[in-house]
């Protein structure tokens, strides 16, 4: 009958602690959108240049060396795999929130009570054995072993567990972004020194061309057939073009320190192979179709594992409207004098309890954090479609982009041939006295500016390679 008493008064307590956690806000989540276009220029093509490896994509040994020596030095890449342990640790702790805590205890103290209460009253009065009163001031010494526990009913504990190993899988995602980041900045680092150094090799040459014209109105100023105004002319431009040289020679020791900023070193000079610059461009580029940039693209990856860590948090603040059951238990010795301590069964001491806990009254805090969690997963579900779209985007406007430098390419290469020829025409002409010095300094001019504007379409053709393969998420694996 007692038993039946009991059971009762625990279904009533656990209907009560259910009533009184009721009242969940209705929230609403944002459900994300993974659509994307079935292709990119109606190419149903699956081959994917992002599936190469990035020894397999670089294949400059020079640039390989760069690549995998800033793979084991680069700051921020370093600094993101402690950050991938903090996450790890993240999923220890949590994982150690729904097991039992169990501990060892031992204790010793002493206690005086006054004579006149009712405690020291009692103590007065009461004998250990026959003709042995408790002693005054009372010790106390305890050893023994204690353990709580929070049965996880709701899943509130195993929610959150499942949520640190999703956020530790986007720290590796993210790592994975940072690795492709890192892979296209120090390629296109190298591209920008190989085309400075183009540069500067056009400029000497076109500093030998300007000495040399500049000899040949000396000659034609001692003959009176130019004025001391065309020497001076020629003097300013070839002085001029020297010191070109020097803007370009800052730039390569400015793009030097980045690359080797980047490797996690102090400046030295950086070790380049010329003959990659002048590499034909490859015809055709892979791109795949769009819906493999999911799979391939590690801030993607990262962006939907941050969402289902948003849900699942929502689960766990949720859950803190429901009643919480907590188990607690200890068993040891207890007693005032050690040599009392392990006599059983009267030193033995044991304890088992249980509580059940809802919240009922100013459950404001409750609510905010639920509702903080509901507007965190909306955040996440936007932020996982920009992500999809933005990679679209770099792709689309890459591939666009390749196509357009080609043919600025195609053309800028015939305006230089043209120019280049020009130079041989206007300084025959000026020898014949058919054309004047102007002519044959705007035309050496014009062919220095117009080899320089195919340097740089020539640069921007290999860092659109090299763009296109980081939009397609390539470099990570």
């Amino acid at each position: 009958m007692f038993r039946k008493k009991v059971y009762k008064y625990i279904g009533i307590t656990c209907v009560s602690l259910a009533a009184a956690a009721c009242g969940v806000p209705a929230l609403t989540e944002k459900t994300e959108n993974r659509t994307v276009p079935a292709s990119y220029n109606n190419s149903q093509d699956t081959v994917n240049i992002a599936k190469l490896k990035w020894k397999e994509y670089f294949t400059d040994p020079y640039l390989a060396t760069l690549i995998d020596t800033a793979l084991k030095n680069n700051q921020e890449l370093n600094i993101t795999l402690e950050e991938i342990e903090i996450a790890r640790n993240e999923i220890r702790a949590r994982k150690g929130e729904y097991l039992p805590f169990v501990g060892v205890r031992g204790a010793a103290g002493v206690e005086k009570v006054g004579r006149y209460t009712s405690q020291g009253a009692g103590d007065a009065t009461t004998e250990i054995e026959p003709g042995k009163e408790m002693p005054d001031p009372l010790p106390d010494f305890l050893l023994g072993v204690y353990a709580n526990w929070e049965v996880d009913i709701w899943h509130k504990l195993h929610n959150a567990k499942k949520a640190a190993v999703t956020r530790y899988l986007s720290t590796v995602e993210g790592r994975n972004f940072i690795v492709t980041t890192l892979i296209a900045e120090i390629a296109n680092s190298y591209y920008e020194l190989l085309a400075l150094d183009n540069q500067l090799g056009i400029v000497k040459q076109n500093i030998d061309i300007l000495n040399n014209a500049l000899e040949v109105v000396k000659l034609q100023k001692e003959a009176t057939r130019v004025t001391e105004l065309a020497v001076r002319k020629f003097e300013a431009e070839v002085l001029n073009t020297k010191s070109l040289q020097y803007d370009i020679q800052q730039k390569i020791t400015e793009t030097e320190n980045r690359i080797n900023f980047l490797l996690g070193r102090y400046p030295q000079p950086i070790q380049r192979n010329l003959q990659t610059f002048d590499s034909p461009m490859p015809e055709i580029i892979h791109s795949g179709i769009p819906s493999q940039l999911l799979a391939n693209r590690p801030d993607i990856k990262q962006a939907e594992l941050d969402l289902v860590a948003s849900k699942l948090d929502i689960k766990v603040a949720k859950a803190q409207f429901y009643p919480s059951l907590g188990i607690s238990a200890g068993f040891g010795y207890n007693a005032f004098n050690p040599t009392y301590l392990f006599r059983t069964p009267k030193s033995l001491m044991y304890s088992l309890a249980g509580d059940l806990i809802a919240p009922l009254v100013n459950k404001n805090a409750i609510k905010a954090n639920y509702a903080t969690a509901n507007a965190k997963q909306v955040q996440a579900a936007y932020n996982y479609e920009r992500t999809i779209l933005n990679a679209y985007v770099e792709v689309a406007n890459q591939m666009i982009k390749i196509g357009n430098l080609a043919k600025s390419y195609e053309l800028k290469s015939q305006q230089v041939q043209t120019l280049s020829e020009s130079i041989a025409i206007s300084n025959s002409l000026f020898q014949s006295a058919r054309a004047d010095y102007m002519e044959v300094l705007l035309t050496q001019r014009d062919a220095l500016e117009s080899k320089f504007e195919l340097i740089e379409t020539k640069k921007q053709q290999l860092n659109a390679m090299v763009n296109i393969y980081q939009a397609l998420g390539g470099g990570w694996n």
